[in-house]
């Protein structure tokens, strides 16, 4: 990244930026502040302490890493922005089944705006279902309450409501007024929270020459992760012929570009919504109901055989239900015909669409894969003993590492937007960060 601290200082001088970048920090810092603050009645301390004689493992755990530490720890944040994520899964899969969510949907910004507020009202629903299971398995499951009467489970819940309410505000108001998508910020944020002291417990507890090796894999893995985030697939269009100062081009030289269609155009999408599934059992088994089921049992350990094959094939799943919702081959080809642009060899029109929608088809398959494959890393590395330290293994790829990845390279495509529009060089000067717009056609983008 050459000059890559000058054009770090070029963000201060961008003033809407700066602001955006302001609020961005502003939100983030409530966010890390609420993380620690603990709910009302509960001993803090006898609770570290049950944990650490329980040990660490299941679910409850990956729950406290996308929280940052949160979950374990009893905060006002404990149930994070989970509860929200459920919801817009729900709503996107009601968008499929329900003509009225679809009307929503085709109303454009009114209807939008409808859907955002049945998540919302969706979302109290599911804390409320939420809250009570979590105060009863993981705070007065050990004894970290001395007074557990009604007055006291009304304010806990409450509180534990009103505070999945205020991050989903903190989400929300980080992708209008700042930088970045603010609900996956917000996760990323959870997830880098607990990687220092991670790496260092490693560091520790292994020899410096397999810590070394570990670090290498790591880089490995990332590289990897940034690798299928960036990929695309550039589909050639030739433009129509240009016009200047009142002469033509010759015939058959107009502009040549391409559609950028991304390898994995869903991005992190299909890792958040499978991974807020599979919560689903964690729930499930804190009721009476559920809790001797030996399947739904199994699903609790993320290291283990039924919990990674059902979660690699609900991420393939998601990956091609997102692609299908965020990109219209119909309306790329709609956006060709009126601007007498097309893809050379193929009629405008029906046929162009449909040559569209079997290359997306045909690179989403590999990328869903790869995709996947990386979700489930960590639960093989730490299956094959290559880290004892499971804290770890969580970041050799997995859900956080494609969180983070996935966050930061569209964090930075939105930076470069800012800096670029006011004529400084970008992050990535030396070499070009994919994914930044550069197809001339309006309206497509991968």
């Amino acid at each position: 990244m050459k000059n890559f601290f000058t054009q770090i200082s070029n963000i201060w001088k961008h003033e809407e930026l700066r602001q955006k970048l302001g609020i961005t920090l502003g939100m983030i810092l409530v966010y890390r502040i609420g993380s620690f603050i603990v709910i009302p009645g509960v001993n803090s301390d006898k609770l570290a302490e049950q944990l650490g004689t329980a040990g660490s493992g299941g679910l409850g755990d990956l729950l406290s890493l996308f929280t940052g530490g949160a979950f374990n720890r009893a905060s006002i944040f404990a149930l994070g922005i989970m509860p929200y994520i459920s919801a817009s899964i729900i709503m996107q899969l009601l968008g499929i089944a329900v003509p009225a969510v679809q009307k929503m949907q085709a109303d454009g910004e009114s209807g939008r705006k409808k859907i955002n507020q049945y998540t919302r009202l969706l979302t109290i629903a599911i804390t409320l279902v939420q809250a009570p299971g979590y105060l009863q398995t993981s705070v007065i499951g050990y004894g970290a309450v001395e007074d557990d009467g009604t007055f006291w489970w009304f304010s806990a819940v409450l509180i534990l409501v009103c505070s999945t309410l205020l991050i989903m505000w903190l989400g929300e108001r980080i992708t209008e007024k700042g930088v970045g998508n603010g609900i996956s910020l917000l996760i990323m944020i959870g997830i880098i929270a607990t990687f220092p002291q991670s790496l260092l417990q490693e560091a520790t507890t292994s020899t410096p020459f397999f810590f070394l090796v570990e670090i290498a894999f790591l880089l490995i893995v990332i590289g990897a992760s940034v690798a299928l985030v960036q990929a695309l697939r550039k589909v050639h269009v030739q433009m129509a012929k240009m016009q200047t100062g009142g002469s033509h081009l010759p015939q058959g030289e107009g502009a040549r570009s391409y559609i950028p269609l991304k390898v994995n155009s869903a991005g992190v999408m299909p890792i958040i919504f499978a991974q807020a599934i599979m919560f689903i059992p964690l729930y499930l088994t804190q009721s009476e109901t559920f809790e001797n089921n030996s399947f739904l049992t199994q699903l609790l350990d993320f290291n283990g055989l039924w919990y990674n094959l059902i979660f690699f094939l609900m991420i393939v799943i998601f990956t091609y239900f997102y692609t299908a919702i965020t990109v219209n081959p119909n309306q790329m080809a709609d956006d060709l015909k009126r601007q007498n642009s097309f893809i050379p060899g193929v009629k405008p029109g029906k046929p162009t669409a449909d040559f569209l929608e079997k290359i997306l088809s045909n690179i989403t398959l590999p990328g869903s894969l790869m995709l996947a494959f990386i979700a489930i890393l960590p639960a093989i590395v730490y299956s094959l003993g290559l880290t004892e330290n499971q804290g770890f293994s969580m970041f050799f790829g997995g859900t956080s590492l494609l969180i983070m990845v996935g966050v930061v390279l569209d964090t930075l495509q939105q930076i470069e937007s800012y800096l670029l529009s006011r004529h400084y060089d970008g992050l990535m000067k030396s070499g070009k960060l994919r994914g930044r717009p550069q197809s001339p056609v309006g309206g497509i983008t991968g």
